[in-house]
């Protein structure tokens, strides 16, 4: 199989195209031919060497989230055929032609989404769904979304509505109309911010989800949001300092499935940007520099 590796820690010029031996399946899972890898902060915090799991091993490949056609099933998985269109999480191993993962993890891909939709959805809606269910968001709430525009925010804002909350959005100006289309009441974030959100909420902020850090919680603290229902994904050191919490429920195919289906009527949606997978190290770099749109994807075999 070919994927996209690192020989060392460093910027995204240290992501090469590499072929590696082909993986096989073992007991209870499945073999994966990847049609579309999504990129995202996690990867660049791994190739930079910001998070290491146990001891470095080289080439490292990365990727989280694929999706992409079953090729061979391993002993004893049922319920899955070679052919059948799935998506699903990894771990840093689904940017590459090909993902070996338990068949238990395997969601279905309706027909309804292409495969770069149905992989920028995989972290996405597990983080986003996770987040709002841990921070009990529900009608009649108004919840305030740091970093609207990236991907965790885009999915959040539009569960979010779906459960009958008002859903205030930070992101940069360029990003506010996209957010309004997603049914988001749009503020600039960085100076200001905190009266900004003020002036739009006309009330109360009853709960915060900061996908962005960078004061993110500070910012909700000030708002009066209780702190129990200040809830980050990156930042767990403001949360400490500030006595909030860290919401990471973590993966679970059945929320996924879940979005997913919502995603399939029309109901989710997610702009795509896409780059080939020798693109690797470009797509890196785009998603290193932040305040994007949705969702990055390596598009592996077209």
């Amino acid at each position: 199989m070919r994927a996209a590796v690192f020989d060392r820690y460093g910027p995204p010029e240290v992501l090469r195209i590499a072929d590696l031996p082909d993986p096989e399946p073992g007991p209870g899972q499945v073999l994966v031919r990847v049609r579309a890898a999504g990129v995202q902060p996690f990867d660049v915090a791994v190739r930079q060497g910001w998070i290491k799991r146990g001891p470095a091993h080289f080439p490292h490949q990365v990727g989280q989230e694929y999706s992409g056609v079953v090729e061979l099933l391993g002993e004893g998985v049922t319920g899955l055929a070679v052919g059948d269109p799935v998506l699903g999480s990894t771990m840093m191993a689904g940017q590459a032609t090909h993902v070996v993962v338990p068949a238990s993890d395997v969601v279905a891909k309706p027909p309804e989404l292409d495969f770069p939709t149905a992989a920028a959805l995989v972290a996405a809606a597990q983080t986003a769904s996770g987040s709002l269910l841990d921070l009990g968001v529900t009608a009649g709430d108004v919840l305030l979304v740091h970093a609207a525009a990236g991907s965790v925010g885009t999915v959040a804002v539009q569960l979010a509505r779906l459960a009958g909350a008002t859903v205030i959005g930070t992101a940069s100006p360029a990003n506010h109309d996209y957010l309004r289309r997603l049914g988001a009441l749009p503020v600039a974030y960085g100076d200001g911010v905190v009266e900004a959100v003020r002036a739009v909420a006309g009330g109360p902020v009853t709960v915060a989800l900061d996908a962005a850090g960078r004061g993110a919680v500070a910012a909700s603290v000030e708002l009066g949001v209780p702190r129990d229902r200040i809830g980050t994904i990156v930042d767990d050191k403001a949360a400490a300092e500030f006595g909030t919490r860290v919401v990471r429920l973590g993966r679970s195919p059945a929320r996924l499935a879940e979005v997913v289906a919502l995603a399939a009527r029309g109901m989710v949606t997610m702009p795509v940007r896409s780059y080939p997978l020798a693109e690797a190290a470009e797509a890196h770099a785009v998603v290193e520099a932040g305040h994007g749109r949705g969702k990055v994807v390596l598009i592996v075999e077209p």
